[in-house]
Protein backbone atom coordinates (compact mmCIF):
# COMPACT_ATOMS: atom_id res chain seq x y z
CA UNK A 1 0.00 0.00 0.00
CA UNK A 2 2.08 2.36 -0.87
CA UNK A 3 1.60 6.35 0.42
CA UNK A 4 1.86 9.41 -1.52
CA UNK A 5 2.94 12.46 0.94
CA UNK A 6 -0.91 13.77 1.45
CA UNK A 7 -1.88 10.24 2.47
CA UNK A 8 0.89 9.99 4.80
CA UNK A 9 -0.59 13.66 6.21
CA UNK A 10 -3.91 13.27 6.67
CA UNK A 11 -3.02 10.29 9.26
CA UNK A 12 -0.35 11.87 10.71
CA UNK A 13 -3.53 14.32 11.64
CA UNK A 14 -5.70 11.48 12.53
CA UNK A 15 -2.62 10.37 15.16
CA UNK A 16 -2.65 13.67 16.60
CA UNK A 17 0.79 14.26 15.37
CA UNK A 18 1.92 17.96 16.22
CA UNK A 19 4.00 20.52 14.34
CA UNK A 20 4.91 21.53 10.38
CA UNK A 21 5.04 18.40 7.97
CA UNK A 22 8.33 18.30 6.65
CA UNK A 23 8.91 15.54 4.51
CA UNK A 24 8.08 11.60 4.44
CA UNK A 25 10.22 9.11 2.92
CA UNK A 26 10.24 4.92 2.78
CA UNK A 27 12.43 3.64 5.23
CA UNK A 28 13.89 0.38 6.18
CA UNK A 29 14.37 -3.22 3.75
CA UNK A 30 11.23 -4.88 5.28
CA UNK A 31 9.14 -6.97 2.76
CA UNK A 32 5.78 -7.07 4.72
CA UNK A 33 4.58 -3.91 5.59
CA UNK A 34 5.13 -0.47 4.07
CA UNK A 35 7.59 1.43 5.99
CA UNK A 36 7.69 5.65 5.90
CA UNK A 37 9.62 8.38 8.15
CA UNK A 38 8.02 11.36 8.77
CA UNK A 39 9.50 14.22 10.55
CA UNK A 40 7.92 17.30 11.96
CA UNK A 41 8.92 20.67 13.09
CA UNK A 42 7.20 21.66 16.21
CA UNK A 43 6.59 25.41 17.67
CA UNK A 44 9.90 25.55 19.43
CA UNK A 45 11.77 24.68 16.11
CA UNK A 46 12.41 20.69 17.50
CA UNK A 47 12.40 18.45 14.97
CA UNK A 48 10.76 14.73 15.18
CA UNK A 49 10.40 12.04 13.72
CA UNK A 50 7.57 9.08 13.27
CA UNK A 51 7.38 5.81 11.96
CA UNK A 52 4.49 4.98 10.21
CA UNK A 53 3.66 2.01 8.72
CA UNK A 54 0.59 0.17 5.94
CA UNK A 55 -0.02 -3.15 7.84
CA UNK A 56 -0.23 -6.21 5.16
CA UNK A 57 -3.40 -7.16 5.66
CA UNK A 58 -2.49 -10.72 3.32
CA UNK A 59 -0.29 -11.82 5.63
CA UNK A 60 -1.95 -10.24 8.99
CA UNK A 61 -5.74 -10.49 8.26
CA UNK A 62 -6.57 -9.31 11.64
CA UNK A 63 -5.07 -5.82 12.10
CA UNK A 64 -6.98 -4.97 15.10
CA UNK A 65 -5.69 -8.14 16.81
CA UNK A 66 -1.94 -7.40 15.48
CA UNK A 67 -1.94 -4.22 17.51
CA UNK A 68 -4.34 -5.14 20.51
CA UNK A 69 -0.87 -7.13 20.87
CA UNK A 70 1.47 -4.96 19.97
CA UNK A 71 -0.67 -2.20 22.49
CA UNK A 72 -0.51 -4.47 25.53
CA UNK A 73 3.20 -6.09 25.11
CA UNK A 74 4.72 -2.20 24.48
CA UNK A 75 2.16 -0.52 27.39
CA UNK A 76 3.66 -3.67 29.73
CA UNK A 77 7.34 -2.87 28.67
CA UNK A 78 7.17 0.83 29.61
CA UNK A 79 5.92 0.08 32.98
CA UNK A 80 8.91 -2.05 33.08
CA UNK A 81 10.98 0.05 31.96
CA UNK A 82 9.66 3.20 34.25
CA UNK A 83 9.89 0.75 37.32
CA UNK A 84 14.08 0.20 36.56
CA UNK A 85 15.75 2.71 38.67
CA UNK A 86 19.36 1.60 37.43
CA UNK A 87 18.86 3.79 33.96
CA UNK A 88 20.53 0.29 32.11
CA UNK A 89 16.93 -0.67 30.96
CA UNK A 90 16.76 -0.44 27.15
CA UNK A 91 13.73 1.67 25.00
CA UNK A 92 10.87 -0.16 23.54
CA UNK A 93 8.78 1.21 20.79
CA UNK A 94 6.36 3.46 22.03
CA UNK A 95 2.72 3.89 19.85
CA UNK A 96 1.42 7.05 18.79
CA UNK A 97 -2.75 6.69 18.90
CA UNK A 98 -6.06 8.23 17.32
CA UNK A 99 -8.59 10.63 19.65
CA UNK A 100 -10.59 7.63 20.27
CA UNK A 101 -7.66 5.82 21.99
CA UNK A 102 -6.97 3.11 18.91
CA UNK A 103 -3.18 2.28 18.02
CA UNK A 104 -4.09 2.43 14.66
CA UNK A 105 -6.28 4.32 11.93
CA UNK A 106 -7.75 3.48 8.29
CA UNK A 107 -6.82 5.47 4.96
CA UNK A 108 -9.19 6.54 2.47
CA UNK A 109 -9.10 2.69 1.00
CA UNK A 110 -9.74 0.75 4.10
CA UNK A 111 -6.50 -0.05 4.57
CA UNK A 112 -4.80 -0.14 8.05
CA UNK A 113 -1.71 1.60 9.42
CA UNK A 114 0.18 2.59 12.51
CA UNK A 115 2.54 5.30 14.23
CA UNK A 116 5.85 4.96 16.32
CA UNK A 117 7.75 7.18 17.83
CA UNK A 118 11.00 6.85 15.46
CA UNK A 119 13.86 5.29 17.93
CA UNK A 120 16.59 7.86 17.71
CA UNK A 121 20.43 7.15 17.85
CA UNK A 122 20.51 3.48 17.09
CA UNK A 123 21.70 1.51 14.20
CA UNK A 124 20.84 -2.33 13.18
CA UNK A 125 23.10 -5.02 10.16
CA UNK A 126 21.52 -7.91 8.55
CA UNK A 127 23.79 -10.03 9.17
CA UNK A 128 26.28 -11.63 12.36
CA UNK A 129 29.70 -10.74 12.07
CA UNK A 130 31.05 -11.66 14.96
CA UNK A 131 30.22 -13.50 18.53
CA UNK A 132 30.08 -10.40 20.24
CA UNK A 133 27.33 -9.36 17.36
CA UNK A 134 25.13 -12.39 18.58
CA UNK A 135 25.92 -12.39 22.09
CA UNK A 136 24.38 -9.15 22.34
CA UNK A 137 21.32 -9.66 19.60
CA UNK A 138 20.18 -12.84 22.09
CA UNK A 139 21.00 -11.15 25.03
CA UNK A 140 18.20 -8.62 24.07
CA UNK A 141 16.18 -11.10 22.80
CA UNK A 142 16.08 -12.82 26.28
CA UNK A 143 15.51 -9.49 28.29
CA UNK A 144 12.28 -9.38 25.90
CA UNK A 145 10.93 -12.83 26.91
CA UNK A 146 11.61 -12.53 30.56
CA UNK A 147 10.13 -8.91 30.90
CA UNK A 148 7.16 -10.12 29.01
CA UNK A 149 6.52 -13.91 31.47
CA UNK A 150 4.51 -12.04 33.80
CA UNK A 151 2.27 -10.00 31.15
CA UNK A 152 -0.77 -9.80 32.82
CA UNK A 153 -3.99 -10.20 31.08
CA UNK A 154 -5.93 -13.03 28.70
CA UNK A 155 -3.88 -14.89 26.82
CA UNK A 156 -2.56 -12.71 23.46
CA UNK A 157 -4.10 -13.08 20.28
CA UNK A 158 -2.37 -15.57 17.41
CA UNK A 159 -1.67 -13.09 15.12
CA UNK A 160 -0.34 -16.32 12.79
CA UNK A 161 -2.13 -19.39 13.62
CA UNK A 162 -0.09 -22.20 14.29
CA UNK A 163 3.75 -20.02 12.82
CA UNK A 164 6.11 -22.45 14.28
CA UNK A 165 3.67 -25.74 14.58
CA UNK A 166 6.43 -27.84 12.73
CA UNK A 167 4.17 -30.98 12.24
CA UNK A 168 2.03 -28.93 10.33
CA UNK A 169 4.96 -27.56 8.63
CA UNK A 170 5.55 -31.25 7.00
CA UNK A 171 1.90 -31.70 6.93
CA UNK A 172 2.28 -28.95 4.49
CA UNK A 173 4.97 -29.93 2.62
CA UNK A 174 3.48 -33.36 2.03
CA UNK A 175 0.30 -31.87 0.84
CA UNK A 176 2.66 -30.16 -1.69
CA UNK A 177 4.16 -33.64 -2.36
CA UNK A 178 1.12 -35.23 -3.21
CA UNK A 179 -0.35 -32.32 -4.85
CA UNK A 180 2.78 -31.80 -7.31
CA UNK A 181 1.45 -28.55 -9.11
CA UNK A 182 4.43 -27.34 -10.50
CA UNK A 183 5.77 -30.42 -11.86
CA UNK A 184 8.60 -30.71 -9.53
CA UNK A 185 8.96 -33.90 -7.56
CA UNK A 186 11.58 -35.49 -10.02
CA UNK A 187 13.44 -33.25 -8.53
CA UNK A 188 13.56 -33.12 -5.13
CA UNK A 189 13.98 -36.98 -4.18
CA UNK A 190 16.74 -36.80 -1.74
CA UNK A 191 15.30 -33.48 -0.10
CA UNK A 192 12.33 -35.38 0.82
CA UNK A 193 14.03 -38.70 1.69
CA UNK A 194 16.08 -36.28 4.45
CA UNK A 195 12.88 -34.69 5.60
CA UNK A 196 10.74 -38.25 6.27
CA UNK A 197 13.94 -39.60 8.11
CA UNK A 198 13.90 -35.91 10.84
CA UNK A 199 10.12 -35.60 10.76
CA UNK A 200 9.71 -36.98 14.34
CA UNK A 201 12.58 -35.70 16.11
CA UNK A 202 11.20 -31.60 14.73
CA UNK A 203 8.14 -32.75 16.20
CA UNK A 204 9.99 -32.91 19.42
CA UNK A 205 9.42 -29.00 20.53
CA UNK A 206 5.29 -29.36 20.05
CA UNK A 207 4.92 -32.98 21.65
CA UNK A 208 6.91 -31.42 24.63
CA UNK A 209 4.27 -28.58 24.74
CA UNK A 210 1.22 -30.79 24.53
CA UNK A 211 2.42 -33.31 27.09
CA UNK A 212 3.33 -29.76 29.57
CA UNK A 213 6.93 -30.87 29.99
CA UNK A 214 7.13 -27.16 28.50
CA UNK A 215 5.08 -24.23 28.89
CA UNK A 216 3.48 -21.81 26.71
CA UNK A 217 5.24 -18.43 26.83
CA UNK A 218 4.81 -14.82 25.15
CA UNK A 219 7.49 -15.47 22.28
CA UNK A 220 8.42 -12.66 19.31
CA UNK A 221 8.54 -15.13 16.73
CA UNK A 222 10.88 -13.13 13.86
CA UNK A 223 14.28 -12.85 15.57
CA UNK A 224 16.86 -12.18 12.81
CA UNK A 225 19.26 -10.04 13.91
CA UNK A 226 18.15 -6.41 12.30
CA UNK A 227 15.03 -6.85 14.61
CA UNK A 228 17.13 -5.31 17.65
CA UNK A 229 18.08 -2.40 17.44
CA UNK A 230 21.70 -1.32 18.74
CA UNK A 231 22.83 1.86 20.89
CA UNK A 232 25.42 3.71 18.54
CA UNK A 233 27.61 4.26 21.18
CA UNK A 234 27.77 0.67 23.06
CA UNK A 235 26.51 -0.99 20.30
CA UNK A 236 24.40 -2.37 23.05
CA UNK A 237 20.63 -3.49 22.25
CA UNK A 238 18.63 -0.85 22.75
CA UNK A 239 14.68 -1.48 21.09
CA UNK A 240 13.26 -4.67 20.02
CA UNK A 241 11.21 -3.79 16.91
CA UNK A 242 8.94 -5.39 14.19
CA UNK A 243 6.22 -6.71 17.11
CA UNK A 244 3.64 -8.06 14.38
CA UNK A 245 4.32 -11.68 15.05
CA UNK A 246 4.35 -11.55 18.94
CA UNK A 247 1.80 -13.91 20.51
CA UNK A 248 1.88 -17.21 22.15
CA UNK A 249 4.82 -19.97 21.42
CA UNK A 250 7.52 -21.72 23.11
CA UNK A 251 11.16 -20.02 23.86
CA UNK A 252 12.85 -22.20 21.63
CA UNK A 253 10.76 -21.09 18.55
CA UNK A 254 12.98 -17.71 19.21
CA UNK A 255 16.04 -19.08 20.25
CA UNK A 256 16.11 -21.72 17.11
CA UNK A 257 15.30 -18.81 15.09
CA UNK A 258 18.58 -16.92 15.95
CA UNK A 259 20.34 -20.17 15.49
CA UNK A 260 19.16 -20.22 11.80
CA UNK A 261 19.85 -16.95 11.07
CA UNK A 262 22.77 -16.33 13.28
CA UNK A 263 25.41 -18.97 12.79
CA UNK A 264 25.01 -20.20 8.69
CA UNK A 265 28.13 -19.52 7.14
CA UNK A 266 26.30 -18.72 3.71
CA UNK A 267 23.63 -16.49 3.12
CA UNK A 268 20.26 -18.53 3.03
CA UNK A 269 20.13 -18.57 -0.62
CA UNK A 270 23.63 -19.82 -1.26
CA UNK A 271 23.52 -22.28 -4.33
CA UNK A 272 26.57 -24.25 -3.39
CA UNK A 273 25.12 -26.34 -0.29
CA UNK A 274 28.35 -27.99 0.60
CA UNK A 275 29.99 -23.96 1.82
CA UNK A 276 27.07 -24.45 4.18
CA UNK A 277 28.28 -24.94 7.95
CA UNK A 278 27.47 -24.00 11.46
CA UNK A 279 30.04 -21.39 12.86
CA UNK A 280 29.94 -22.82 16.56
CA UNK A 281 31.82 -19.67 17.91
CA UNK A 282 28.49 -17.75 16.82
CA UNK A 283 26.05 -19.96 18.83
CA UNK A 284 28.05 -19.81 21.44
CA UNK A 285 27.66 -16.16 21.94
CA UNK A 286 23.89 -16.65 20.84
CA UNK A 287 23.81 -19.61 24.16
CA UNK A 288 25.64 -16.71 26.51
CA UNK A 289 23.76 -14.16 25.44
CA UNK A 290 20.64 -15.34 25.46
CA UNK A 291 21.31 -17.53 29.10
CA UNK A 292 22.66 -14.80 30.46
CA UNK A 293 19.51 -12.75 30.80
CA UNK A 294 16.53 -15.09 30.72
CA UNK A 295 18.16 -17.93 32.35
CA UNK A 296 16.57 -16.95 36.08
CA UNK A 297 12.50 -17.97 34.18
CA UNK A 298 13.50 -20.88 32.22
CA UNK A 299 12.46 -24.12 32.94
CA UNK A 300 15.54 -26.71 33.36
CA UNK A 301 13.50 -28.64 30.25
CA UNK A 302 13.34 -25.44 27.85
CA UNK A 303 16.79 -24.48 28.98
CA UNK A 304 17.79 -28.64 27.51
CA UNK A 305 16.08 -28.43 24.83
CA UNK A 306 17.38 -25.09 23.61
CA UNK A 307 20.59 -26.76 21.08
CA UNK A 308 18.08 -29.21 19.33
CA UNK A 309 15.76 -25.71 18.72
CA UNK A 310 18.20 -24.57 16.28
CA UNK A 311 17.74 -27.90 14.08
CA UNK A 312 14.28 -27.94 14.81
CA UNK A 313 13.95 -24.31 13.26
CA UNK A 314 16.21 -24.14 10.61
CA UNK A 315 14.49 -27.97 9.35
CA UNK A 316 10.72 -26.15 9.57
CA UNK A 317 11.89 -23.41 7.35
CA UNK A 318 13.83 -25.62 5.03
CA UNK A 319 9.86 -27.61 4.69
CA UNK A 320 8.56 -24.23 3.97
CA UNK A 321 10.82 -23.49 1.25
CA UNK A 322 11.22 -26.86 -0.17
CA UNK A 323 6.55 -26.98 -0.46
CA UNK A 324 6.99 -23.45 -2.33
CA UNK A 325 8.95 -24.37 -4.73
CA UNK A 326 6.76 -27.62 -5.19
CA UNK A 327 3.79 -25.48 -5.05
CA UNK A 328 5.75 -23.20 -7.94
CA UNK A 329 7.13 -20.57 -5.70
CA UNK A 330 3.65 -18.72 -4.39
CA UNK A 331 4.86 -17.63 -1.55
CA UNK A 332 8.21 -16.63 -1.01
CA UNK A 333 9.70 -13.84 -3.25
CA UNK A 334 11.96 -15.65 -5.82
CA UNK A 335 14.37 -13.61 -8.39
CA UNK A 336 15.62 -17.00 -10.16
CA UNK A 337 15.01 -20.27 -11.16
CA UNK A 338 15.07 -22.79 -8.03
CA UNK A 339 15.61 -19.66 -5.88
CA UNK A 340 13.17 -21.86 -3.31
CA UNK A 341 14.92 -25.37 -3.75
CA UNK A 342 18.41 -23.67 -3.13
CA UNK A 343 16.93 -22.24 0.13
CA UNK A 344 15.81 -25.14 1.02
CA UNK A 345 19.00 -26.87 0.46
CA UNK A 346 20.78 -24.75 2.36
CA UNK A 347 18.15 -25.29 5.56
CA UNK A 348 18.87 -28.77 4.97
CA UNK A 349 22.79 -28.28 4.87
CA UNK A 350 22.78 -26.43 8.23
CA UNK A 351 20.16 -28.63 10.02
CA UNK A 352 22.53 -31.62 9.49
CA UNK A 353 25.40 -29.53 10.42
CA UNK A 354 23.78 -28.08 13.56
CA UNK A 355 22.69 -31.78 14.28
CA UNK A 356 25.89 -33.14 14.05
CA UNK A 357 27.70 -30.47 16.27
CA UNK A 358 24.93 -31.28 19.29
CA UNK A 359 27.23 -33.04 21.47
CA UNK A 360 29.25 -30.21 21.24
CA UNK A 361 26.62 -27.75 21.69
CA UNK A 362 25.26 -29.58 24.85
CA UNK A 363 28.58 -29.23 26.33
CA UNK A 364 28.50 -25.98 25.80
CA UNK A 365 24.95 -25.66 27.27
Amino acid sequence: MKATIERLQRMAKKMRVKGKFLEGIPFGSGHINDTYRLTFEEADGTIRHYTFQGINSNVFPNPPAVMENIDRVTTHLQEKIAADRSGKRRETIRLLKTEDNLPYCLDLDGNYWRAYHFVENVNSFDVLSNPEQAYQIAKSFGEFQCDLADLPGKRLNETIKDFHHTPNRFAQLWEAVKNDRAGRLKDVTKELDYFHSVEEECGTLVRALNEGAVPERVTHNDTKCNNILLDEKTNEGACVIDLDTVMPGLVHYDFGDMVRGGTGSTAEDEVDDSKVYMRKEMFEGLLKGYLESAKNFLTPTETELLPLSGKIITLEIGTRFLADYLNGDVYFKTSRPNHNLDRARVQIALGKSIGDALPELMKML
